[in-house]
């Protein structure tokens, strides 16, 4: 009796006491001791995890997360390079039939199982792996996308000024070939650069001072400085859990949105607006047989909505059990798509504005990534009167952009450890901090003066292959292994509404057929990695590949890791491994549950290398139906 209570983790000292005078001989007639039932526990540990104050925080956080730079710096330039209005139609085809049903499964699956994106695969351990996958890509991407913000804000601190830095070529930085648009040359010259290039280069990154990745550099004082700023920031909106991150996000969130309207108001009423807008939306069906094309579309979906890097599952955990998860996939979902359309209309309007004032095509300034935001927007609102107020603005807007979806990175990966480590719970601020202070150390090398090289670098590897490759593993494994029909009745049983007919067989075929086609696609176009005309060592593209492989890897290591430490023979310990946690009595009752089938496999094991084999286990196998 003595060994049997001790067992139980959740005996108090009282009984101990009890159970020591009981040894000396002391009787108790009146006293009746009962431990705590397993699942009594489980129920007072989901009443202690932390909640949102409001619905509404984490609807914010979901669309603060999700609707990224990437809405403002790819999007439209996807849009107008692939047939304009045209591009709409695989971007909502593959919105519909893989974009939507994944957002579902990561909301619902997170709600359901209450814990971070390792803890949450509890339904199917073997597994697990996927979720140490995509904490690591969360944390990886960590590394460069502070840097972004960093540069935003030193941009926001440079705009405090009567005239922009970025307007002449007379500055210390400028070479010999800057040279203003309003020299005819610059448009056929390629040496010529303009003046908010070269500020871009050579007056914030410094590169000229580097000569490739091999030689970096120290750190410039004044990125580390604005790194740290940002370090700060995320730290004291991430330290107290969704509590403080949930009031940030009223801010992050929803200033974007007010920024981009006033922008877009401002930019309808410049001259050549109509004509980049009408680029914007003319429409070409003929890109439509053009199989790059949908490619993109496919492959903006998945990184607009930020599916596959944790974070969707972590703030979905904090949810309510009854919250109504399908309804907040359909809304943010599509909130985030709006968004990206509606911040080409910003965009547009001022490249066509700046395509007229210099009388260039609009071939000329149209780009993407961070030459859009951090180049071509600034020099166009940089003619404008009250340049300094429009700057201002514009890299708000920016620095809010980028704090939100920072914040969801990170909590993807504070809550996956801290779940996943028990211990951590008590020291959540503490580790918090580590998180941030060793996310700071790593990301010096991005603001050293060959930093953009690391940083381009980072942005090829750290989540491009190996975060389709996690979303893909993750659908498999919950609609293959876990089970559509189980998981449709997790859903019902939150919400009280059963997934139609369409979701289940889109998470159970369309998804991942989509995913494994674009995974391959990726590994056969990869290009090797280059920033303007300097092309990285193939050493330098090998350390981009481990670091990808670093993160993918954990899938195969955990699956064998869980395969060598369950007990029993191989039979036994695989039907462990893909049974739900709470059901591994059933595997000792020979039955594997979430395999239900219309007949039934008799598996002959031979237990006695001297006895002839004999039914040892029956395994009722369901995901497939056999006619």
């Amino acid at each position: 009796m003595y060994a049997r209570f001790f067992m139980d983790l959740n005996v108090n000292r009282q009984v101990e006491l009890i159970l020591v005078k009981e040894q000396n001989g002391v009787q108790f007639t009146s006293t009746t001791l009962v431990a705590p039932a397993p699942a009594e526990a489980s129920a007072s540990a989901e009443e202690e995890r932390e909640t949102w104050g409001k619905k509404i925080d984490f609807l914010l956080s979901v669309i603060g997360f999700a609707v990224d730079l990437a809405n403002v710096w790819r999007f439209p330039y996807l849009c107008y390079k692939n047939g304009g209005g045209a591009f709409l139609v695989p971007y909502l085809f593959f919105m519909v039939i893989a974009g939507m049903p994944l957002f579902y499964m990561e909301l619902a699956l997170g709600q359901y199982n209450r814990e971070g994106a390792a803890g949450v695969w509890k339904i199917c351990p073997i597994f697990k792996g996927v979720g140490f996958t995509v904490i690591l890509i969360s944390l990886y991407v960590g590394f460069y996308y502070n840097v972004i913000i960093s540069w935003a804000l030193f941009y926001l601190f440079s705009s405090f000024t009567d005239e922009l830095p970025w307007v002449h070529c007379n500055n210390t930085w400028n070479s010999p070939n800057c040279s203003d648009w309003a020299d005819d040359s610059l448009a056929s010259d390629v040496h010529k650069v303009t003046p908010a290039q070269e500020y871009f280069d050579r007056g914030v990154l410094h590169i000229q001072e580097s000569n490739g990745i091999d030689d970096l550099g120290r750190p410039r004082w004044q990125l580390t400085s604005c790194l740290a700023v940002v370090i700060v920031l995320l730290y004291f909106s991430l330290w107290k859990g969704v509590k403080t991150s949930g009031k940030v996000v009223w801010v992050t969130a929803t200033m974007p949105y007010m920024v981009l309207t006033v922008l877009l108001i401002r930019g309808v009423t410049l001259p050549g607006a109509k004509d980049g807008i009408k680029a914007y939306l003319s429409v070409d069906f003929m890109k439509l047989c053009d199989a790059k094309v949908w490619i993109e579309a496919a492959t903006q979906i998945c990184f607009s909505l930020g599916v596959g890097f944790g974070v969707l599952i972590a703030f979905s955990s904090y949810n309510k059990f009854s919250n109504n998860c399908y309804r907040d996939a359909i809304i943010t979902s599509s909130i985030n798509s709006l968004t990206s359309f509606f911040s080409g209309f910003v965009v547009f309007s001022f490249l066509g504005y700046l395509s007229q004032k210099h009388h260039v095509e609009l071939d000329k300034v149209a780009r993407d990534g961070a030459g859009l935001v951090f180049v071509i927007y600034p020099e166009a609102i940089a003619t404008l009167p009250g340049s300094s107020v429009w700057a201002v603005i514009f890299f708000i807007m920016l620095l809010t952009l980028g704090i939100d979806s920072a914040m969801g990175g990170m909590e993807s990966v504070i809550t996956g450890l801290i779940d996943e480590f028990k211990f951590l719970h008590k020291h959540r601020e503490l580790f918090t901090l580590f998180i941030v202070v060793a996310t700071f150390l790593i990301s010096l090398f991005c603001v050293t003066n060959g930093g953009m090289y690391v940083f381009t670098l980072l942005d090829s590897f750290a989540a491009g292959t190996s975060i389709l490759f996690g979303v893909l593993i993750e659908a498999i494994g919950i609609a293959w292994f876990y089970g559509v029909d189980r998981f449709s009745d997790d859903i019902e049983e939150m919400i009280g509404q059963r997934p139609s007919m369409y979701w289940r067989l889109c998470w159970k075929f369309v998804s991942p057929c989509l995913l494994l086609v674009m995974v391959v696609v990726s590994f056969a176009t990869f290009h090797p990695p280059n920033y303007g005309s300097y092309t990285f060592p193939p050493w330098a593209t090998t350390v981009g590949w481990c670091l990808a492989m670093s993160s993918m890897i954990m899938v195969p290591l955990y699956a064998i890791y869980k395969l060598c430490s369950l007990p029993g023979k191989f039979c036994d310990r695989l039907a462990y491994a893909i049974t739900p946690e709470t059901e591994h009595h059933l595997v000792d009752q020979g039955e594997v549950r979430q395999f239900t089938v219309s007949f039934d496999l008799i598996i002959f094991l031979q237990r006695n290398p001297d006895s002839t084999p004999h039914p040892c286990m029956l395994y009722r196998i369901t995901q497939f139906e056999f006619h």
